[in-house]
């Protein structure tokens, strides 16, 4: 049997385990290789091209970390993603109408620049996937068939921490605390009074980091990056930023501040002495992007965020680093190290080792993959401004490869003239991760402020199985509408489209569901003893007496408002619940 891909030559394939088959092929042949258990190991020094295929069978999506929206089968000459540190990671699952996986990968080096191709081989009726590596021993791990996504991704996800010496480190402190972000609320209009003003309802409210966002440097205005560069407080804004940053500290809240660190902008005072090192332009619009494979960038940039910890912040919000992406497979002049992915993890473990370990650090998609774990503290979904389906997509794609760090959903925003059904809904699209609030707190209706400290105070409640717990979200290509995560006897089930809900009476003490449908019931599928509704809320956290007060065996429709809580309780459960 031999494996095409469009525009590629067939080449001869040998099992490999499962149904999949593989090739592995040089400039000057093929490669010699050994199947480890489940891991995959080349000896090879020369660049290496391999080649995966599978029967199609009943297959109906192929997830990847980048794969945003994407994530139905395409045609092998569709499929194609460059992956490196700062850009996703060479990993993938093909999955079954079932949910069943066929074929689950993951390469353990995810820093260098590698290109991924895939998709349905019109001519053999396979899937394939093709990775083209850079020279040097390479190892993929491999997750046997599964019953569902999520688990052969934690297969996945555990041995590549066992790889990379991660192993079961706690996460670090604050980063699991739920955050106040100034940028839905603020944009770049912050100062000093005003984040003060909204870092005192932030806390009471449950939260326990503020993160400044854009706007607090010089040039932070216009919503461009043409003056990004020097990274100097704005004294009209912040006429002490130290002691600005010290009184919400006395708050209770840990303080990062955001930072971009390989844009340059034109405006900027250190433009001229930089530009030789930014010769590509930015994404981001009006600046250039610094390249990082310079090590005159790299000091600049580690100097530049060890000056930032300074200011007595307690870390950064890291931001546009996939941007370095812009100098992926071209020359590097003047250059110690060649590949983006390479030259970024010098750059950002030297920049851990400037900050020191206990300051936070974030990143967002799309780099929050294996190669920058042990780098980064929270794991941030990538900007989606009041998309509830975006968020809950997100994050649990993070959560997926997330070997190290806590997954944060992107900052929630919601229009404050809207019911609080509506804004609560923003909470709830990223429940299974942590919540970034970024309201304007003090112009909210007093209904949408309950509600607030109302659902902080239920994730607080439930974190330790949110966060920790098993989680089982379902098909990718479906958007995850039914999403469990359960821990002990515990169990947290967040509905975010009209289906019918199982619930496992028998196997959990306490399960919360929550209504993310914009409907007013939740259907369940009622196995085991049967269990007692504990208490049941609206989406401003009001306490509402259930029409039901017994659930039993079977198909049960229980009224549930829309973005409101339920608590179930199985008989018997011993459990004092406070008034809230």
């Amino acid at each position: 049997m031999s494996v095409t891909t469009a525009g590629l030559a067939p080449a001869p394939t040998e099992p490999l385990l499962d149904d999949v088959r593989l090739a592995v092929l040089t400039d000057a042949g093929t490669a010699a290789w050994r199947l480890l258990g489940d891991v995959l190991e080349i000896g090879s020094h020369e660049r290496l091209e391999i080649r995966l295929s599978v029967p199609l069978g009943d297959a109906v999506g192929f997830w990847h970390p980048a794969c945003d929206w994407h994530r139905a089968l395409v045609a092998d000459w569709a499929g194609y993603q460059r992956t490196s540190l700062v850009d996703g990671a060479a990993a993938g699952c093909l999955y079954d109408s079932q949910g069943r996986t066929l074929l689950a990968f993951a390469a353990e080096d995810a820093v260098p620049e590698v290109t991924m191709r895939f998709g349905v081989s019109e001519e053999s009726k396979t899937f394939v996937v093709h990775l083209a590596v850079p020279a040097g021993p390479y190892r993929i791990h491999f997750a046997r068939s599964a019953p569902s996504v999520a688990t052969a991704m934690r297969a996945l996800r555990r041995a590549l921490a066992h790889a990379m010496g991660q192993g079961a480190t706690e996460p670090a402190e604050g980063a699991r605390e739920p955050v106040y972000s100034t940028w839905y609320g603020f944009a770049q209009d912050v100062s000093a009074e005003g984040v003060e003003a909204e870092a005192a309802l932030a806390a009471s409210a449950g939260c326990g980091v503020l993160i400044l966002d854009d706007g607090w440097q010089e040039f932070g205005n216009g919503r461009g990056y043409g003056g990004v560069g020097d990274w100097v407080p704005d004294r009209r804004k912040f006429p002490d930023f130290a002691a600005h940053v010290a009184r919400v500290r006395a708050l209770g809240l840990r303080y990062l501040v955001w930072v971009a660190p390989l844009l340059l902008g034109p405006g900027a005072a250190c433009f001229d002495e930089l530009e030789p090192y930014a010769p590509a332009s930015a994404g981001a619009p009006g600046a250039r992007v610094l390249d990082p494979r310079r090590p005159e960038v790299r000091r600049h940039v580690v100097a530049l965020c060890a000056r930032l910890m300074e200011l007595g912040v307690d870390g950064l919000k890291i931001d546009f680093l996939n941007e370095a992406m812009a100098y992926a497979g071209s020359p590097a002049l003047d250059a110690d190290v060649h590949d983006v992915g390479t030259a970024m993890r010098m750059l950002l473990v030297e920049i851990r080792q400037a900050v020191g370990e206990r300051a936070l650090l974030e990143f967002r998609q799309p780099y929050v993959g294996p190669g920058t774990a042990g780098l980064a503290d929270l794991l941030r979904a990538d900007d989606c401004p009041a998309d509830v389906t975006a968020n809950r997509v997100r994050t649990i794609d993070i959560a997926f490869l997330a070997v190290a760090g806590t997954v944060h959903g992107d900052m929630l925003m919601w229009d404050p003239r809207a019911g609080a059904h509506s804004a609560a809904r923003q909470i709830i699209g990223s429940l299974h991760a942590v919540p970034q609030i970024s309201a304007r707190l003090a112009g909210l209706p007093e209904e949408q402020r309950r509600m607030v400290t109302f659902w902080l105070g239920e994730w607080r409640r439930v974190r330790h199985v949110l966060l920790d717990g098993q989680v089982e979200p379902g098909r990718p290509d479906e958007l995850y509408p039914v999403v469990t995560a359960a821990r002990g006897d515990e169990c947290v089930i967040t509905v975010a489209a009209e289906r019918v809900v199982a619930v496992d009476t028998a196997a959990h003490r306490s399960i919360t569901l929550v209504n993310g449908t914009g409907a007013g019931r939740l259907v369940l599928e009622v196995s085991g003893p049967g269990a007692d509704v504990a208490r049941l809320h609206g989406p401003d956290g009001s306490r509402i007496e259930p029409v039901v007060r017994r659930l039993e065996a079977g198909l049960v429709s229980l009224a549930v408002p829309a973005s409101g809580l339920v608590v179930l309780e199985t008989s018997g459960a011993a459990v004092v619940e406070e008034e809230r």
